[in-house]
């Protein structure tokens, strides 16, 4: 017997309920003409991931609830598919004025207009980016149910996620008479997670023994970015299936049945490179954050610089060029070359660019505070004003047209604290603020030697990736005047920020003392600049954002 399953790899918005029910009617309209017999739908489908607070509010899963009835209502004609779709179910009781929560992250199988089966999640995780014991509590339940045409059926046991990470969901799936698993999913993406996913997963199938399809969600929420790569693995851990990452898709494996032995086949996508995933999540980000927020576009400063420029042309990949305006604003300290560079790369984009001198403003503002600072050194405070010239000039341009601000700091930036509150960190979205600066050189390189959305030409003229970085705020400035050396920096901030290595252990590594000692005191002491930092994409395992919840008051010192 041969049955077809569809997963619905789609890119949903969160709270966005009748669009989102729209969305997987319309797959499982499409699906059913193609003759499948099982739909899966990502984690949550219904609402998006992840509604954070909004599942605290009755009214929301209320409406989820109406949502799913009209799913099953619009698909009711549709004979013998079956449909999971993800949702919250439940809420808190009160008993002597304290809540009770009995919520659960939820998914249903929805067949000719009935709710046949409702699973809840067992395995709720809460690290890194997830916080789901603050919403839902864990189910204790299995769901397995069958699909298929007459009397040859596949029974299928249902997961959802972090289920699958663990051994006893699947084993009980299994002993409750399951043939094959199918696991929907919402995780988040950081540079190698799809592949690490799927060798998890190997290991699930080889030790219960059952196939599995694993259907992901796609497209940007907030700061964390979803790459689909959903897949298909046969009971022996063989790739059966994989779909596209970073675009949405109607991935279709074919369930072979032969005296009850399940197995796979699909089409497999190629594996890609960490550079071209780590592109696609970049510019799904952004088009995404501007999108599902309805901004018309976007603005950014030009510096002629490797990190304005890294952003520009992710904004063009995202966006067009069409919706990018890009501004140069030169200081008293600005080189020749970077108009040069900046003029040239707005060229090569054909983006709107417009040149606006600050040097006005400086020489104001320097006027306004001559009596205060009578007899003091110029210092970073002189470099700061330059840079928060800049951001209001940015914000005033934002507030006219309606163009979010895109800012161009970097995670070693903001590790350190080499950035400027209401500065280079004013604007709305901050599209690189999880790269470091390693990867940035990186990635521009790798730009320049792809073009995945076919611009036609390399984006980033060759001397802004090349020349030594600097902010251009004083005289002869590099930002190695102020930093140990990218290569050694950057080793710091990962070892240490987002392995949680210790100090003596970089030491040992043969970090020389006074590096460790200088960029982990600065990470420590510049936790309140990034906690008013706007928001950007996470790529890494762990980000400053939700991974990174570290107190400003602190005395504590390793």
């Amino acid at each position: 017997m041969n049955l077809k399953i569809c997963v619905a790899q789609l890119n949903l918005c969160v709270g966005d309920l009748s669009g989102n029910a729209q969305k997987i009617i319309d797959a499982a309209r499409r699906a059913y003409s193609a003759g499948a017999r099982l739909l899966l739908t990502p984690e949550l489908s219904i609402c998006g991931y992840a509604a954070e607070d909004l599942f605290l509010r009755p009214a929301f899963v209320a409406a989820c609830d109406d949502a799913v009835k009209l799913v099953a209502r619009e698909l009711a004609g549709l004979k013998g598919l079956a449909v999971v779709v993800g949702h919250p179910v439940g809420g808190d009781s009160r008993t002597r004025s304290v809540a009770i929560q009995q919520r659960f992250n939820a998914a249903s199988v929805l067949v000719e207009g009935a709710r046949l089966h409702t699973y809840h999640k067992r395995e709720l995780p809460n690290y890194q980016v997830f916080d789901e014991r603050r919403y839902f509590v864990p189910g204790d339940g299995v769901c397995v149910f069958e699909v298929g045409d007459g009397g040859q059926r596949v029974r299928v046991g249902l997961l959802i996620c972090e289920d699958a990470w663990y051994e006893e969901p699947a084993r009980l799936a299994r002993e409750a008479g399951a043939q094959m698993l199918a696991v929907i999913n919402a995780s988040p993406f950081h540079v190698g997670k799809g592949y690490e996913r799927e060798q998890t997963m190997r290991e699930r199938v080889l030790a219960c023994g059952l196939p599995m399809v694993y259907a992901h969600l796609v497209g940007g929420q907030d700061e964390v970015v979803f790459e689909g790569h959903s897949f298909a693995l046969n009971a022996d851990g063989s790739l059966a299936a994989r779909a596209p990452s970073f675009r949405e898709d109607q991935f279709e494996v074919d369930v072979l049945l032969a005296q009850s032995t399940v197995s796979l086949a699909g089409v497999i996508e190629s594996e890609r490179s960490a550079d071209a995933d780590l592109w696609d999540a970049l510019v799904l980000g952004v088009r995404d954050y501007l999108g599902k927020n309805g901004f018309p576009g976007a603005i950014l400063g030009l510096s002629g610089g490797i990190d304005s420029a890294l952003v520009l042309a992710i904004a063009v990949d995202a966006l067009g060029p069409g919706r990018i305006r890009a501004v140069m604003m030169p200081s008293p300290y600005t080189a020749d070359i970077s108009w040069i560079d900046a003029r040239d790369m707005a060229q090569r984009l054909g983006v709107r660019y417009d040149e606006i001198s600050i040097v006005p403003e400086f020489e104001a503002f320097k006027s306004s505070l001559a009596p205060d600072f009578a007899g003091l050194a110029q210092d970073a405070t002189e470099e700061n004003i330059q840079a928060r010239i800049r951001g209001t000039l940015l914000m005033a341009l934002s507030n006219k047209f309606g163009s979010i601000v895109l800012t161009t700091g970097n995670k070693s930036e903001l590790a350190t604290g080499y950035c400027t509150l209401y500065g280079d960190m004013a604007g709305g979205f901050a599209a690189i603020k999880d790269l470091a600066k390693t990867t940035v050189f990186r990635l521009a390189w790798w730009r320049n030697a792809n073009d995945p959305y076919g611009t036609g030409r390399a984006p980033i003229p060759e001397r802004i990736i090349t020349r030594p970085p600097s902010a251009e705020l004083r005289p002869d400035q590099k930002d190695q005047d102020s930093l140990p050396p990218y290569e050694v920096l950057d080793a710091i901030v990962e070892r240490y920020m987002e392995n949680d290595e210790s100090i003596e252990s970089l030491v040992a590594a043969g970090y020389a003392p006074a590096d460790v000692e200088r960029v982990t005191r600065l990470i420590k002491i510049n936790e309140y600049k990034r906690r008013q930092a706007p928001i950007g994409i996470r790529v890494t395992h762990r980000s400053f954002g939700k991974d990174w919840r570290y107190p400003i008051t602190n005395r504590f010192r390793q």
